[in-house]
């Protein structure tokens, strides 16, 4: 079974990140009619949560730039940035390497109790590191279906 949340990952990861290259820099902070973030937020909150998820719930070291807390963790927003916040570029290249991290750390650790269990702010509480990474998949997906609807909105 670990093998096949395994290749999960793998095709989650691999449409954000083929996705990510498709948007125009030049788009990435529109904010569109209806919505208090932007298309780079919610790439970059996808890998600040990502690496929350699989590393900051086990007391690991999260081993993304800090300023992705800054810019990217849950209730920040483009309109409160102070600073430039990182290039689509940039933000693809940590997916990419964040992947690789995650395929490094996991194997065997899906069934590790959390240090302390976390729950998140629509009130799941969760106990295990698979858990938290299973969960993971479906906050992805959930974004990325924002970033369509952002893109479709200031492409018209």
């Amino acid at each position: 079974m670990e093998q096949t949340i395994f290749q999960h990952m793998q095709v989650v990861r691999g449409i954000t990140e083929k996705s990510i290259l498709q948007i125009p820099e030049e788009l990435a902070d529109i904010i569109a009619p209806g919505f208090t973030n932007n298309i780079r937020w919610n790439f970059g909150h996808i890998a600040y949560i990502q690496e929350k998820l699989v590393f900051g719930v086990s007391s690991e070291k999260m081993n993304l730039p800090e300023a992705y807390e800054v810019f990217f963790s849950a209730g920040t927003k483009p309109a409160d940035w102070i600073g430039t916040p990182p290039s689509l570029a940039h933000i693809s290249e940590e997916l990419i390497a964040q992947k690789q991290r995650i395929e490094d750390y996991l194997p065997g650790k899906l069934q590790n109790r959390l240090p302390e269990p976390f729950t998140n702010k629509a009130g799941i509480t969760f106990h295990t590191l698979g858990e938290t990474f299973l969960f993971s998949f479906y906050h992805e997906a959930m974004h990325m279906e924002t970033i369509k609807r952002i893109y479709r909105a200031i492409k018209n």
